[in-house]
């Protein structure tokens, strides 16, 4: 298989590219390194840097004809998002425009896209499903709402197949502090900085945290599977902010003071769960890592900054 990773050099998608290589595919990275770290690329990957609405990346995309395009790259930064609405849409979504028209123009047999949990805003229920109304609360998630509309407009136009992966708040070795869900690495990056663990509001937001390594099964899952459809990458499990820092401070061994601002951060959802029957039945792939264990592993590899990724 010969695959093009947008993002590829970031969190999740450093993971999936190492996973397909893995796997005996051929591996190209589109990242222009904004927050991507070129000591994530794996080896054996091509990295391109290029931004993903560039002229280059599309005239690569047509070029190497890759059977499946995963897109993960993207401005994910819900506090820029509310400031920046325009670089929103310039990189989130015409640079998902651009990538279609070029993946239409390869003959590309899947697009895999990245969407988020963020999409539901406001809805509130115990657990999401893919049909729930979608109520963004943050410029970063109304771009992520259009992308999802272009794709499947695209789609029907053009007959280009695609999966649509709703993820939620993903978590795992080489996260950084910056971007979407970057809860769990602010609260480990002020742990090792020994500030106190700062949390917007009271806590009592929940969310629905899914280990990287699932998420990249996910992932793989979908290049078979899922064609034209939506689907929750989740544990379908709540935790709450309090809750949360609490395991943190516990594995960090020490006790440590935990503040709370008066109120929660502009953007921000109170509570999000996922449910994933459907990735369950249709894509096969079921999360299979307890959140401690997930959780331990993340704290490890950021304090011995395995990642690469070095505190300022």
């Amino acid at each position: 298989m010969r695959a093009i990773v947008t993002g590829g050099a970031g969190f999740i998608g450093s993971h999936l590219a190492a996973a397909l290589l893995s796997s005996g595919a051929h591996v190209q990275i589109i990242d222009n390194l904004s927050t991507g770290r070129l000591s994530n690329v794996p080896e054996g990957a091509v990295l391109h840097q290029l931004d993903i609405a560039s002229d280059q990346a599309y005239d690569l995309i047509v070029r190497e004809r890759p059977d499946v395009v995963f897109h993960l790259a993207g401005q994910a930064n819900v506090l820029k998002s509310m400031t920046d609405p325009v670089t929103d849409v310039r990189v989130n979504v015409l640079g998902t425009l651009k990538l279609l028209m070029a993946c239409k123009r390869a003959s590309v047999l899947k697009f895999i896209f990245a969407s988020t949990a963020a999409v539901y805003g406001s809805t509130v229920r115990d657990r999401l499903s893919e049909s729930d109304p979608i109520q963004p609360v943050s410029f970063y998630a109304l771009s992520k709402c259009f992308s999802e509309q272009y794709i499947r407009l695209f789609a029907e136009l053009h007959h280009l197949p695609y999966t649509i992966l709703r993820f939620s708040n993903v978590y795992g070795p080489r996260q950084q502090p910056q971007g979407e869900g970057n809860v769990i690495p602010l609260f480990m990056n002020q742990l090792r900085k020994g500030q106190p663990i700062t949390i917007h509001g009271d806590g009592n937001q929940t969310r629905d945290f899914v280990y990287v390594g699932d998420v990249v099964k996910a992932l793989l899952s979908a290049t078979l599977l899922g064609r034209n459809g939506t689907y929750h990458v989740s544990t379908g499990e709540s935790i709450s902010v309090n809750e949360l820092a609490n395991r943190l401070i516990a594995i960090h061994g020490t006790s440590h003071p935990i503040v709370h601002t008066a109120s929660p951060r502009a953007g921000d959802t109170v509570h999000s769960c996922l449910d994933n029957l459907k990735a369950s039945e249709e894509l096969f792939w079921q999360p299979t890592v307890q959140f401690d264990d997930g959780l331990r592993e993340a704290y490890s590899d950021f304090m011995l900054q395995g990642s690469g990724f070095r505190l300022t």
